[in-house]
């Protein structure tokens, strides 16, 4: 069965810019935030695996926001017993997870410190940010809890 510990998180990029549209005062914008990730091993040390959640709200034509944010963390996880498809999916899932918490929370603070109020990204599950992660078969080893 897969075991893995989270080793640290450092910040990579952390930045918040204002865009200059001009909107009346009482205007709401729809905040859609896209997320990314990216998952490798290390080849001086395979048990080492460096995961990096990143989150984007940016403003284009179509969909105009007051502020871009870009928020990307990296987490490094020693991971043991990861031998096949399903425990490296299990693995992402779970690392989603761990690092979710902590990019909500620096998103909040961001606009926070811009004395604006406060972007809250809901509290979801990791499986519902990225599409190879929903799926409708059980896990074949349920993951174990990692908080």
């Amino acid at each position: 069965m897969i075991d893995y510990i989270l080793r640290g998180i450092r910040a990579d990029e952390l930045s918040f810019k204002v865009n200059p549209i001009q909107v009346a005062p009482d205007t709401k914008f729809e905040i859609k935030p896209m997320f990314s990730r990216r998952i490798q091993g290390i080849k001086e040390n395979p048990k080492i695996n460096i995961v990096v959640l990143e989150c984007k709200i940016a403003t284009s034509e179509q969909t105009p926001q007051p502020f871009d944010i870009t928020v990307r963390l990296q987490g490094v996880f020693e991971v043991n017993n990861m031998n096949d498809a399903e425990d490296r999916r299990i693995f992402a899932l779970n690392a989603t997870e761990t690092l979710y918490p902590y990019v909500r929370s620096a998103v909040s603070n961001l606009t926070c410190a811009a004395l604006l109020n406060p972007v809250m990204l809901p509290v979801i599950s990791g499986a519902t940010l990225f599409p190879e992660d929903r799926s409708t078969e059980p896990f074949a080893n349920p993951p174990k809890d990692v908080n």
